[in-house]
């Protein structure tokens, strides 16, 4: 129908201009719903990944909240007499008092109330010479009779379960018999007793300067019970002091190999007791001022690290060290400040970390921890000069008493105090290593292990994993990448680049399943072969091209245009036949026979069969797809005007890639290493299964590594939640999306940047 036709029918006319804005408004409906819909997209990425940042964050900042306390309760002190002993027991509701007289009571931690009480079977008209707490996570605890009996006594809270609910049933046991032992030990200084299920070990000071130490044997029945203590030997170590100094305490490791004495002008003196006739002396180490005295020493939990708190303010830590070569020393390692001016008046140690409480004078308390360095808390807790306090074995109730006579009872509140930035991040004096070091180990098979949780070393090792994987990938990714989008034929370009990209659709745990089981032994076998064709394939290749260029015309234009580099699969397969050919022969004329063993041998370098040139490989093989894909298309969709303006000018084809073709591209290429990167470093299965996990720090190619991805995905499954394990897993996951976030960022700012320069092209 002509435009007269339609003139002559207005009916006709209105009509299809109804139809034609009835389609516009359609069209402009579904770009604003697309819009919308993109945006909606949009915003939920960023919300999303907005939402795993603040959670991980919520998992993670308990870790570095202080430690608080909270009284709960307030009563006189239900018992005058001075304590020997003040303990509480693991439930945290029964508290032991042992007194001067030999008389035991159990009392309600949060009321007072008596809950039984025993003497203990000190002969009559004999008095107590020396007390001491034997073992406070087994509740046994000894005395030294002035007669030089020693009795040794445990005590026991057993849960029972009867119609009424439960109770905590108190009473004492007598491991060696309700008989003092008669040691022959009078006159003692200072005293301190190991015993074990075979043996007890005992140490005394005496006035004329020696320490005696005697152990007594003791047989157990195969089916339990045991027979009486037999005296094993009995031997001196002399000191040599002068008459003037004098052995305020004695301290024996529970593995019985180091005897601390420490004398009251604040010196101590380690002693190697397994070595009595050529004894291996450590010391003397000064832990006082001038005119300072030791208040108290004990072990921290673990019985390797001693604790000792002076009368100037200074609480140290100190434990033997052994140097390369050197033998043994006795190292203070940590010195921690008092809680307030008072003079320290209690102390008292975690039985199942290695933190401590210190309680001064003048009513301030203060709660520290050893390994991460941290004071935790500090604060006034009462009015007042506290006597003694007495923390659970949990940890989670603190009894205090004061020299008032009042008791007060607090529930305490410290979840992590392992954790601090300088243990995360910093080098750390664990105990029995020889220097500080980065070290990550959250496990033992010991319940009184010091956890090791520094991020360094898994840090260290994500970044060492990406920098090798990047060193393979990059390279071949971007050339092969340039190659491809600018030189290669269409037809033979519609063939390399979806094979390429759809390598990346292999499982990675496939590739680290191949990388550890087979690519690993095989490096090992032959690593003078995979050497030799890193160095023949750069030779190999040029080579090739030269010699094509020397072949007939006839037999180089039978070739079509564009497909000449599949000439060079051939080349590289007996390239790489050749290198590993040779490696056996070359491996027994250069390197003995055994390439690893002569690296171990005659260089130093150690060789891990996981390695990071296994993982460079793998992983690299893995990140190749992603680089090469964007970094192509960012090639190919550079417009043809520029490099056919350049090429009209009379530039070289190569002149050309150079500096017009990449230049424009670089935006997208540098996005595309960057992303390559980020991929990298989140990789979980390659390095989980071609690498030993060793979480060391060592740059050499031939070593393995842990990186933070691998390390939670072995130790996430086995961590309790909530603990500090657990959320320093989810402080691992929040530094990885770190990691993550600045490469991206990083990626983004520069591609933008390179957009804008040479966006006039």
């Amino acid at each position: 129908m002509d435009q007269t036709s339609r003139s002559a029918n207005p009916g006709m006319a209105q009509t299809d201009r109804a139809g034609s804005d009835r389609l516009i408004r359609w069209r402009y409906f579904k770009d604003r719903m697309a819009t919308v819909a993109v945006g909606i997209g949009g915003v939920g990425v960023l919300v999303a990944i907005l939402l795993i940042f603040f959670y991980l964050a919520w998992v993670v900042m308990p870790l570095f909240a202080p430690a608080s306390i909270e009284k709960v309760a307030e009563y006189p002190a239900p018992i005058s007499e001075p304590a020997l002993l003040l303990t509480v027991e693991e439930q945290a509701e029964v508290a032991t008092h042992v007194g001067t007289s030999g008389r035991v009571r159990f009392f309600d931690v949060l009321t007072g109330e008596m809950r039984g009480e025993s003497q203990l079977p000190i002969p009559d008209g004999v008095g107590l010479a020396q007390f001491d707490s034997i073992d406070p996570n087994r509740g046994l605890f000894g005395l030294l009779l002035e007669d030089g009996g020693l009795l040794v006594a445990r005590q026991e809270h057993k849960i029972r379960f009867s119609d009424d609910g439960r109770t905590i049933a108190s009473s004492l046991s007598y491991p060696y018999g309700e008989t003092p032992i008669d040691t022959g030990l009078t006159d003692v200084r200072a005293l301190d007793v190991r015993a074990s299920a075979e043996s007890l070990l005992i140490a005394a000071a005496l006035p004329n300067g020696r320490i005696e130490l005697v152990r007594y044997e003791q047989e157990v029945g195969l089916f339990g019970g045991s027979g009486e203590l037999t005296e094993d030997e009995r031997g001196t170590v002399l000191l040599e002091l002068p008459p003037e100094r004098r052995i305020e305490r004695l301290l024996l490791d529970p593995a019985e190999t180091w005897l601390h004495a420490l004398t009251d002008d604040g010196e101590v003196i380690t002693t190697n007791i397994r070595r009595l006739s050529e004894p291996d002396r450590l010391g003397p180490v000064t832990v006082a001022g001038p005119d300072a005295r030791v208040i108290d020493a004990r072990y921290l939990n673990g019985g390797i690290s001693v604790l000792v708190a002076t009368s100037d303010g200074r609480i140290s830590q100190l434990f033997p060290v052994r140097d390369a070569g050197a033998g043994w020393r006795l190292q203070k390692v940590r010195e921690f400040e008092a809680p307030g001016d008072a003079m320290i008046s209690a102390v008292d140690i975690e039985q199942r970390r290695r933190g401590f409480m210190a309680a001064d004078s003048a009513g301030r308390l203060a709660i520290y921890y050893a390994t991460s360095h941290r004071e935790l808390l500090n604060e006034t807790v009462i009015e007042g000069a506290i006597k003694d306090i007495a923390l659970a074995p949990r940890a989670d109730r603190l009894l205090v008493q004061s020299r008032e006579g009042q008791i007060s009872v607090f529930d305490v509140h410290n979840e992590h105090p392992e954790v601090s930035l300088t243990s995360l991040w910093g080098k750390v004096w664990y105990e029995s290593y020889p220097e500080p070091d980065y070290v990550w180990q959250s496990s033992s098979a010991t319940s009184d292990f010091e956890p090791k949780f520094s991020l360094m070393p898994l840090s260290f090792g994500t970044l060492k994993a990406a920098f090798y994987a990047m060193l393979f990938a990059m390279p071949l990714a971007i050339f092969g990448a340039v190659y491809t989008a600018y030189f290669m034929s269409p037809a033979l370009r519609q063939i390399v680049k979806p094979t390429i990209e759809i390598m990346e659709a292999l499982p990675t745990v496939i590739l680290g399943f191949l990388a550890g089981l087979w690519l690993a032994p095989v490096l090992e076998l032959n690593m003078p072969g995979a050497f030799l064709l890193i160095l023949f394939l750069p030779l190999a290749i040029p080579l090739a091209g030269f010699l094509w260029t020397r072949f007939p015309a006839s037999i180089r234009h039978r070739v079509p245009d564009g497909w000449v580099p599949a000439l060079l699969i051939p080349v590289v397969i007996a390239v790489t036949w050749l290198a590993f050919a040779l490696s056996r022969p070359v491996e027994a004329a250069l390197f003995g026979g055994s390439m690893p063993l002569w690296l171990n041998n005659e260089m130093g370098i150690t060789y891990d069969q996981r390695n990071a040139l296994v993982v460079g490989l793998a992983m690299g093989f893995a990140v190749i797809p992603t680089i090469f894909s964007i970094a192509e298309d960012a090639v190919f969709s550079v417009p043809k005007q520029l490099s056919q303006g350049s090429l009209a000018l009379g530039a070289t084809p190569w002149q050309t890639m150079m500096r017009v073709v990449l230049p424009t591209a670089s935006p997208g290429m540098f996005s595309a290493v960057m992303i390559g990167m980020g991929r990298a470093v989140g990789e979980t299965m390659i390095v989980l299964m071609a690498t030993g996990n060793t979480p060391i720090m060592d740059m050499s190619i031939f070593q393995g590594m842990r990186t933070l991805s691998a390390n939670i995905a072995v130790e996430m499954p086995e961590s309790e939640v909530g603990s500090t394990h657990f959320r320093l897993l989810f402080l691992a996951g929040l530094v990885l999306f770190m990691f993550t976030f600045f490469f991206n960022t990083l990626a983004e700012i520069v591609r933008q940047r390179l957009r804008r320069k040479y966006s006039t092209l």
